[in-house]
């Protein structure tokens, strides 16, 4: 149950695309593909997908660099950025990069998913629904 007013909690899937492309050319099995169902927090504040440690390490995510994140309480810090991760969202996906918060933290969903897969988030009904229902519809 949501804690706080407005906030949105969705369920997703996520997946090492890497394993994915590696299991279509043939190399391992399907089982081998890494992948986690999470529940996440819908944060229109937020930029970029935050997964905790533990997930990236179980996707295993490649740390690819740090980058400094200002948090909602003004807050800096040095992050690793890791990726690439797919994020599947009802039956819309996209591939990104995610910080890699602490363990155990709590997933955020960012803008970057959102406009990726063309989202509206309706913090008043808690709600995340595609803009257009059949297909994103992206801004270029």
């Amino acid at each position: 149950m949501p804690t706080d007013m407005g906030e949105i909690s969705v369920g997703f899937e996520l997946e090492n695309p890497v394993d994915r492309e590696n299991f279509e050319r043939g190399f391992g099995e399907e089982s081998g593909v890494r992948r986690a169902r999470v529940r996440g927090v819908v944060d229109t504040g937020a930029v970029m997908l935050v997964l905790p440690e533990n997930i990236v390490e179980q996707l295993g995510l490649r740390v690819q660099e740090t980058m400094v994140v200002t948090y909602a309480d003004n807050r800096t810090e040095e992050r690793p950025v890791a990726g690439p991760v797919s994020v599947r969202i009802g039956d819309r996906s996209t591939r990104t990069d995610c910080v890699v918060g602490p363990p155990s933290g709590e997933i955020l969903i960012g803008q970057i998913i959102l406009e990726a897969l063309d989202l509206i988030a309706d913090c008043t009904n808690r709600t995340l629904t595609p803009r257009i229902p059949d297909y994103p519809l992206l801004r270029i």
